[in-house]
């Protein structure tokens, strides 16, 4: 088994469109268990550490300037590949090139505004995960469903 947990970002748009049950909702049906979740308001500081890699690019003020325009949902989430099923569920960057069935496909509607953020890589998991969650902040615990999910 691979069980992996990885980071989500519901971002300002998915807040203030009231799409956060929904989204959070896809996710479960794919089998995925939420280990941390919180509604917060990303700082400056966060941001740019968050985004460091983009940093000289000319879409990284663009990025910093709206993940901190408003409320996020910060998520822990955990299941088996954990970091590609988030991937494949959300979809492409742009919601245009997003399949239909993905988060992006649809319901975003621009590669500036699209929903949601999922970490890249197991390492880009542990990185962020550490940014957004305190150890004490994560938990573990076994559902009764994990079975009949992935048959361990």
């Amino acid at each position: 088994m691979n069980l992996q947990t990885t980071l989500v970002l519901l971002k300002p748009d998915a807040v203030q469109r009231g799409l956060v049950g929904e989204i959070v909702s896809r996710l479960e049906a794919r089998g995925l268990k939420i280990v941390g979740m919180k509604l917060m308001q990303v700082s400056r500081e966060l941001a740019l550490r968050h985004y460091q890699e983009h940093q000289g690019k000319p879409f990284f003020d663009g990025l910093v300037g709206f993940i901190t325009s408003g409320p996020v949902v910060a998520m822990a989430v955990a299941g088996e590949s954990a970091v590609e099923l988030v991937r494949r569920t959300i979809g492409a960057t742009s919601p245009l090139d997003s399949d239909a069935g993905t988060i992006r496909g649809d319901l975003a509607v621009d590669i500036g505004r699209n929903l949601i953020h999922g970490s890249d890589s197991p390492e880009s998991a542990h990185r962020e995960l550490a940014l957004f969650f305190d150890e004490g902040e994560l938990l573990s615990y076994t559902r009764d469903t994990d079975t009949w999910i992935t048959g361990a």
